[in-house]
């Protein structure tokens, strides 16, 4: 059994936001054994929509839409699916009033065009919508096919799916074993060198182990497909326990951990906190700390001191160092390090500076170098990295984070 995903909306074409449901709804259809063969994007038109929809009817078993569900005149996934198989619409009552009690509940007025949203093919089933307004619908115009249809709002699709698609797939039969899948994140080698010790790995069938490269750091995908999410999982144990022997500090985490997440866990456990200081990233490195849940207890705060006048006033660096070593050094690095330590109280603390470009470099000093510093309770150090200034400034300033977040896990491992 095969299915489909068609995305619908034209701000997807435009690049205008991510497809994010068509990757969250690819994990979905894995997680319940699945076959997921394909994926599509049409703009909001009427006479495309019907042309994909009865395309995927000729390929597929299950097709699955996103957006398209609103009250606007743009909205026409359902109006396409009931012309594709030339099905009259009918009004649900029970969905109308639901949707009327939803927006009064809201203080939003009702308008005349949000009455299309309760028309759906004659013969369909009403897939409810517990947060949104757009109900989808499951519905099987023609024998050994199948459409469900979702609004584009992640969270009312995952809502969506969660309550009503996965009982209705287990129903029906359709799922073919389990698949089980875990992602295992390394920073500090290439995508390259990372593959070519795990080649052996690679070229298994069942688990197998596919690489990724991200900005700056490396993932491999290791997928297994069972009977049952236990026997799954089984299967992958053994195989991450030998890739992490391989590969040892490299691996930081699995699926959802961020080096900032995996970081702030090991201060924590030993009651840790931690302060930044940032020139070249400017603030980037506090970001990406803030963003984790529960910081709070851990990340006591940090200073952006882009200008030397910060770095001497607020962070203490001297003048001297400055003059004699440039803003771009390890000394200066491990004063501003030293500095908003001493300055916040906090065990350990994170210092970066560098040119970030795409002007600023000099002969000596080029556009991608870096300095990050690590001060701790029994040392300070400080080391400089070349990231190079082909890809830009956004990407110097991306590794430099991630970079500067690895070194402290390191260091908080071997203290």
């Amino acid at each position: 059994m095969s299915a489909e995903v068609l995305c619908i909306g034209t701000e997807l074409l435009l690049g205008n936001i991510t497809n994010g449901n068509a990757r969250w709804l690819a994990e979905q259809l894995a997680a319940q054994g699945i076959t997921h063969l394909r994926q599509e994007v049409v703009g909001d038109n009427r006479e495309r929509v019907i042309a994909a929809v009865r395309a995927a009817a000729g390929r597929c078993r299950v097709l699955i839409t996103t957006g398209g569900l609103g009250p606007t005149p743009d909205d026409l996934t359902t109006e396409a699916i009931a012309a594709a198989f030339g099905t009259p619409l009918v009004e649900h009552p029970a969905v109308w009033a639901d949707i009327q009690a939803k927006l009064s509940a809201r203080g939003r007025p009702i308008a005349a065009s949000n009455r299309k949203q309760a028309l759906l093919p004659e013969g369909a089933q009403v897939l409810p919508n517990a947060t949104g307004s757009a109900p989808g619908m499951i519905w099987s115009p023609v024998p050994g096919f199948t459409v469900l249809t979702f609004p584009g709002v992640p969270s009312e699709l995952q809502a969506m799916w969660q309550a009503t698609a996965v009982p209705w797939l287990a129903q029906a039969g359709l799922a073919q074993g389990v698949f089980a899948s875990r992602l295992l994140r390394f920073w500090g080698v290439g995508e390259s060198n990372l593959a070519e010790q795990m080649a052996d790995l690679l070229a298994g069938t069942n688990p197998t182990v596919a690489p990724y490269a991200g900005a700056g750091e490396v993932k491999l995908r290791l997928t297994a497909r069972a009977d049952s999410p236990a026997a799954a999982n089984a299967l992958l144990a053994p195989l991450e326990a030998e890739i992490r022997r391989r590969t040892g500090t490299l691996c930081y985490g699995v699926d959802d951990d961020s080096l900032a997440s995996v970081v702030l866990a090991a201060l924590r456990r030993r009651s840790d906190s931690v302060a930044v200081a940032e020139s070249c990233t400017g603030g980037g490195l506090g970001a990406a700390l803030a963003a984790v849940p529960g910081a709070s207890d851990v990340f006591v705060g940090g200073v952006i001191a882009y200008a030397n006048s910060v770095k001497q006033e607020l962070l203490g660096v001297p003048a001297a160092l400055l003059e004699q070593h440039g803003a771009v050094s390890d000394p200066v690095a491990l004063a501003m390090a030293e500095g908003v330590r001493r300055l916040t109280g906090s065990t350990w603390s994170v210092a970066v500076t560098g040119i970030a470009g795409p002007g600023g470099g000099s002969q000596d000093k080029h556009v991608g170098l870096v300095h990050i510093a690590i001060a701790g309770p029994a040392s300070s150090s400080s080391q400089a990295v070349h990231f190079g200034a082909a890809r830009g400034r956004h990407w110097i300033q991306t590794l430099s984070t991630g970079e500067a977040l690895n070194r402290l896990r390191l260091q908080v491992l071997l203290d």
